[in-house]
């Protein structure tokens, strides 16, 4: 029987956790406060703040917006961003994406402070990940760990294998399940045979962005599937990259879309929030 890895849930009892540890680190005099800095008026984007923020407000983390039009150039967001990383009242800042194109977005990540970088993107914390060093984990990856850690689902010696390879999910979840010992094979638009790559699989984790791509078939019995994709279809329907509906039937543990992964990727910002208010 299939059990379900509730995000949701697990996102609350994060949260109050994270709400109990705001409250002692005011007590001594630390508000902890995010910046969330967002170029252009991307619909999607607009969204993902609005969600930020009323998560910072349940948990008593300060937020504040700082909001620029597209025609804003990259010497000036270089500049809003390097004001944050001196204020000493703003412990976390985040960078929304998609920037204009005029915008090198690797360059305004470099900028942040690897100390206030929430998001896990400045490559000092992407280098500390992969050295086994404390560092500031990306949010998804972060999420997924913690509910692979919640629900006791063993990674030692467990063939993990990803589908996708970006620089947000697919790459630091590789080096996170590395250092949960697990042996880690990555799918992307350029593997061959990847249906008997995923049969191998004990634990899948798909970020490709491709509705129902993977499918009962490709699946073998009792493996954990964590589905990462969120894919909305012209009829406003919300997809993950897994065939929840069959995939369920032969998966041990699996996530639904929404409701999965998506709750606690804001929930380990908060967390990394919290951590950043806490550095000396």
């Amino acid at each position: 029987m299939v059990e379900i890895i509730n995000g949701k849930e697990l996102a609350k009892k994060v949260r109050k956790e994270l709400k109990e540890e705001v409250k002692e680190l005011k007590a001594e005099g630390i508000n902890p406060k995010l910046a969330v800095v967002m170029v252009g008026n991307d619909p999607g984007s607009t969204v993902y703040v609005r969600n930020k923020s009323k998560a910072c407000e349940k948990v008593g983390i300060e937020f504040e917006e700082f909001l620029f039009d597209d025609k804003t150039s990259e010497d000036e967001l270089l500049g809003v961003i390097n004001k944050l990383n001196s204020d000493n009242s703003i412990h976390g800042i985040l960078l929304q994406s998609p920037v204009p194109k005029h915008i090198n977005i690797n360059k305004a990540f470099r900028t942040i402070s690897p100390k206030k970088d929430v998001d896990g993107f400045n490559p000092i914390n992407v280098g500390n990940l992969t050295i086994g060093e404390d560092a500031f984990i990306s949010c998804t990856p972060y999420g997924i760990i913690k509910m692979l850690e919640e629900y006791n689902i063993e990674t030692e010696g467990k063939n993990t294998v990803i589908l996708g390879r970006s620089n947000i999910v697919g790459k630091p979840m590789i080096q996170c399940m590395l250092n949960k010992n697990s042996t880690v094979t990555v799918c992307h638009s350029r593997t061959k045979n990847i249906k008997e790559i995923i049969k191998n699989a004990d634990i899948v984790i798909a970020a490709i962005g491709k509705p129902k791509f993977v499918t009962e078939d490709m699946i073998k019995d009792g493996a954990v599937v964590i589905d990462v994709g969120i894919n909305r279809l012209e009829d406003g329907t919300i997809l993950g990259d897994v065939d929840y509906e069959n995939v369920s039937k032969k998966a041990s543990f699996i996530t639904p879309v929404p409701g999965g992964v998506g709750p606690m990727t804001i929930a380990m910002l908060l967390s990394n929030v919290v951590k950043a208010a806490k550095i000396k």
